[in-house]
């Protein structure tokens, strides 16, 4: 087991991204080694030999000299240069799909932040349109991707070479589902609603008509209704038909967090104990994850952190609960579960440079 890893980020630009640049500059491995900054950049910018840190993300300027650190133009050969071992990509679906087997047949293990590689089933993955479905090449990559959601699947994790980091919403509604699922608690022929929100930043670096302050600003929408791109994770990693949930994501008007509230009905009546006992059982040894045993959990409890806290509440006669999920979209939702697989895949503890 090495003491430290040279990285490499692809996609810093973005919101997620720069997340996961600010994790890895401060991570307590990687002192010494900061991570390797690269993606598609202009002619200029190319020619001035990349682009200081500082220009891009000015928050991420400290006294380690970090802010002269540059964001380099992509190529294979900078990788080999610098000996990257993990290469983590906060990129489009399309570029991931491209690039991820290449990192691999190179000897290089990848953190893949986008959808590309998430999904099992084609039928799942027909709503992002993949050109290259059904190949090969595609067919063994996704064989051997693991969805990294180390609270499910730390020992896959621990020897991937590819992980395929989860969604933000999918994450919130997985993690306060699957232990109550897989306990046989809930009565699936009575539906499960998951309903969530998130903040404007889950959208996207990248304005649109609907996520401007002028839409959003004092606003509440549903989006996605029966056709959210996460919805295939919720089947397939909570172990459930398309039939047993109705998940509806909406657009809340503040910057980052989630909040999902899931309506559920048990086969028979349930203590409170009984079903607190069941997460806690789940998540022993799952340092990310936090229950709230009195009271509800809310975005301001999470923000800027990378923990996703669970809370529930029981109706007067133990058939239903009222469960609620929270986690920051761009940490436990995207960078920070990206490095809490960075340290399983590692041999690191789970939390390091987390907490």
């Amino acid at each position: 087991m090495s003491n430290t890893v040279q990285t490499a980020v692809v996609g810093i630009t973005g919101y997620a991204g720069a997340e996961l640049a600010r994790l890895l500059l401060r991570h307590p491995r990687l002192k010494g080694t900061p991570p390797i900054f690269a993606g598609r950049l202009d002619q200029r910018e190319a020619e001035r030999g990349g682009v200081p840190l500082a220009e891009i993300h000015p928050e991420l300027v400290d006294s380690k000299g970090s802010g002269n650190l540059r964001h380099q133009p992509f190529s294979w050969e900078l990788l080999s240069d610098h000996d990257v071992q993990t290469l983590f990509l906060a990129t489009p679906h399309e570029l991931s799909r491209e690039w991820a087997p290449e990192a691999l047949s190179r000897g290089i293990r990848v953190i893949d932040l986008s959808g590309a590689w998430r999904l099992t089933e084609a039928a799942n993955r027909a709503i992002y349109a993949f050109e290259d479905e059904g190949s090969v090449q595609a067919i063994k990559i996704q064989n051997e991707a693991v969805y990294g959601m180390p609270e499910l699947h730390r020992a896959e994790i621990a020897g991937a070479r590819l992980v395929a980091n989860p969604g933000c919403y999918a994450t919130s509604v997985i993690l306060a589902l699957r232990p109550l699922v897989a306990a046989g608690l809930v009565d699936l022929e009575a539906g499960i609603v998951a309903d969530s929100k998130s903040g404007v930043s889950g959208a996207g670096k990248a304005p649109t008509a609907k996520t401007h302050f002028m839409y959003a600003a004092d606003n509440l929408s549903a989006y996605g209704v029966f056709s959210h791109r996460h919805t295939g994770e919720l089947l397939e990693q909570i172990g459930i038909s398309g039939d047993a949930i109705v998940f509806t994501p909406h657009l809340l008007p503040i910057p980052r967090g989630i909040l999902s509230t899931i309506y559920v009905r048990f086969k028979q009546p349930q203590t409170r104990d009984k079903v607190l006992q069941t997460y806690k059982t789940f998540f022993t040894g799952s340092p990310m994850v936090r229950l709230h045993e009195k009271g509800l959990p809310q975005i301001l409890h999470v923000v800027r952190t990378g923990y996703a806290d669970l809370g529930f509440q029981l109706s007067a006669d133990g058939r239903r609960a009222v469960i609620v999920s929270c986690l920051d979209n761009l940490l436990k939702g995207a960078s920070s579960q990206a490095v809490q697989n960075f340290n399983v895949m590692h041999g690191w503890g789970e939390q390091e440079g987390l907490e």
